[in-house]
């Protein structure tokens, strides 16, 4: 099959590494830059010693949580170039963990002296809230407010406002003095009590949802108090802004070096990661995976030159083997890699449909959205604003989605050009031109219903026919007599079944001998006792019951299609309703100064108005094509559940700090 419909996976090898066990740090440090190997589990040798392994990873997740606690001071995203990665990470572990630890503990002391400073911060606002109150309708100690003694004690509760009567009518009677204070959405609550009391007081609070107020002991009044927590809240907030300008004055100074080093650790613990699938001898260190074929002479020449000690072992795959997919796609449709791995990655084995799918899923999302500044405000919104809903936009999977979006957009912008749609009809009403299509025919099937009815089910049906000619070729590769008889069955019933219902429901003949009617009736008999036998051979006794499924399946495939109209069409005329009430609004009231606040109202109209059309036809397109491709074509010829492959690669793209 041509590469223009569907792909076959690249070529992949089995390879063995085999080294000393001295050298086994410098070959997994140069297979992690070649970023080739695809890493699997060892079973030949005996088992890496796995306490080190684990003692390591402890501590580089330790210094990593140093590291992004530090980096935690950036006020906003910073891009950091990696160029010195690999000199960093050919250092030794103990050598970076000093560095690490050294750049860090100054920072890290003062980071926990501003946790302290913050949790004594709030402690003292709390507390400053809920006795500020208290303090203003009584002069009282603090050692009032919290007293356990002999025959009496004293509480403050924190209750919330809708339990507070249910609480207090259940505790009155125990009570000998009590003020309460209503702030906001809770009650302050001061009881005083007799001591053999409390518990029943404390339970009946606590089960109505309060809990008790915790007092400092301090020898001082509430107001006094107050007024000291204020006083010292505020000169904690200067040494607060004093200390957090200073950390982030050191973080921007180190910044560089910070992320250096917390990506040389991300990569060692992925070096200990692969180690842990390794296999060691008392002498040797075996390391297997898969890599592909076109790689393998330039991989054995680097490890040759940068190891010396090394052996490695290559073999193509046996049959039983699955070697991961590493897919192979022209820039121009490798984009669509994402779509195909979300329904499921290819088998090496298997036909990749990226193609074909990339093609659909452009054409379908294009003829929805067909609008020239639609199309213009979803490019920059791939561009500026996608990127800051995701954690990292430098990841190879965020840059193929952008590329998805580019294209989508390009095909839809393209079409708006020449169907002239600008903001749906905004040319007509800032203008008043009623057209400016490049190509008037376009124009007029996209802008008709029925007409773009009819268009997209006749992309319907070429585009299930053609998930049902792939699954038919795959039945003929694989020897599959089922399959093989239900799709060429499926073929026949259409090719000599629509001429059939063309004249019986419409009225329309073909330029035959009538005669021929007749013929074509016994072929669609035959094309139905076809399926219906295809379908016991694929299904057993439930075939009796699954054949009428081929047969709806088929019509409500193509019938699904429809939405292509839907969606577009939904688009086109939402972008006009808005229009037409920035038209109404401009006009409807009086003078001059009228004049201008419609204006002014028909602006905001047109712009949030538009925004929001914009944002739900973006994700109806999305959706709408994904389900097009998905569930009416590629569910009839695609399995995927393959193994994606992930080389196990050292980053060398920017690093995204936040």
């Amino acid at each position: 099959m041509a590469s223009l419909i569907v792909n076959t996976p690249d070529p992949m090898a089995k390879v063995r590494v085999l080294t000393t066990k001295d050298h086994s740090t410098n070959t997994l440090k140069a297979l992690h830059a070649a970023g080739v190997l695809h890493v699997e589990q060892s079973q030949e040798l005996k088992p890496v010693d796995r306490e080190a392994i684990e003692r390591d990873s402890k501590e580089i997740s330790r210094l990593l949580t140093e590291i992004d606690n530090v980096l935690a001071y950036i006020p906003k995203a910073e891009s950091v170039s990696l160029d010195d990665i690999e000199v960093i990470y050919t250092r030794p572990l103990s050598e970076i963990q000093g560095e690490v630890e050294s750049l860090c503990t100054k920072l890290s002391n003062m980071h926990r002296r501003v946790t302290t400073l913050e949790d004594g911060l709030k402690e003292r606002a709390e507390l400053s809230r809920y006795l500020d109150p208290i303090g203003r309708q009584a002069d009282i100690r603090l050692v009032d407010l919290d007293f356990s003694g002999r025959y009496l004690f004293s509480r403050v509760f924190i209750v919330p406002v809708e339990a507070y009567q249910n609480i207090q009518n259940e505790i009155q009677d125990q009570l000998l003095e009590s003020m309460a204070v209503t702030l906001e959405h809770e009650t302050i609550l001061y009881i005083i009590a007799r001591t053999q009391d409390r518990q029943a007081v404390e339970s009946a609070v606590k089960s109505g949802g309060g809990r008790i107020l915790q007092i400092p002991s301090e020898d001082s009044t509430v107001r006094e108090f107050v007024e000291g927590a204020r006083e010292k809240n505020k000169s904690v907030e200067e040494e607060l802004t004093r200390l957090q300008a200073e950390i982030e004055e050191q973080v921007k100074e180190n910044l560089e070096r910070l992320v250096l080093f917390r990506e040389a650790l991300s990569a060692e613990a992925e070096r200990l990661a692969v180690l842990q699938k390794a296999s060691e001898a008392n002498y040797v260190t075996l390391v297997e995976g898969w890599m592909p074929e076109a790689s393998i002479e330039s991989t054995i020449a680097d490890l040759k030159e940068k190891v010396g000690l090394v052996y490695v072992d290559t073999s193509t795959p046996g049959q039983a083997e699955e070697p991961p997919t590493k897919m192979r796609n022209s820039a121009a449709v490798k984009p669509f890699e994402v779509i195909v791995n979300l329904f499921g990655t290819p088998k090496y084995r298997e036909w990749d449909p990226t193609p074909i799918t990339a093609y659909s899923f452009a054409v379908f999302f294009g003829l929805m959205l067909c609008d020239v500044a639609y199309a213009i405000g979803l490019l920059l919104a791939a561009k500026f604003l996608i990127r800051k809903f995701v954690d990292d936009p430098y990841t190879e999977g965020y840059r193929l989605f952008q590329r998805v979006l580019y294209i989508s957009g390009g095909v839809a912008l393209v079409l708006g050009l020449l169907s002239g749609y600008y903001l749906g009809d905004g040319f007509n009403l800032l203008f008043g031109v009623s057209s400016v299509a490049l190509l008037q025919p376009v124009s007029d099937i996209l802008g008709d219903p029925i007409s773009f009815i009819v268009l997209a089910i006749i992309l319907g049906l070429f585009h299930v026919n053609v998930a049902h000619a792939m699954s038919l070729i795959g039945g003929i590769k694989k020897g599959n007599k089922g399959i093989v008889i239900n799709k060429i069955s499926l073929f026949t019933l259409q090719i000599f079944g629509v001429p059939i219902i063309l004249r019986w429901l419409f009225n329309i003949s073909l330029p035959i001998d009538p005669s021929m009617y007749g013929t074509f009736l016994y072929i669609v008999g035959a094309s139905v006792i076809g399926i219906i036998v295809s379908s016991f051979m694929q299904q057993g006794g439930l075939g009796a019951v699954f054949w009428i499924f081929d047969l709806t399946g088929l019509l409500g495939d193509v019938m699904s299609y429809a939405r292509l109209a839907g969606v577009g069409l939904a688009t086109f005329y939402l972008a006009s309703s808005f229009n037409m009430l920035a038209q109404l609004f401009s006009g409807m009231l009086p003078g001059v100064i009228g004049v201008i606040i419609g204006v002014v109202l028909a602006i905001v109209i047109l712009i949030f108005g538009h925004l929001i059309n914009l944002a739900l036809s973006g994700i109806g397109c999305f959706v709408h094509s994904l389900r097009l491709c998905f569930v009416e074509f590629l569910s009839k010829f695609y399995e995927g559940g393959g193994e994606e492959y992930s080389p196990f690669r050292l980053k060398t793209r920017p690093a995204l700090v936040k």
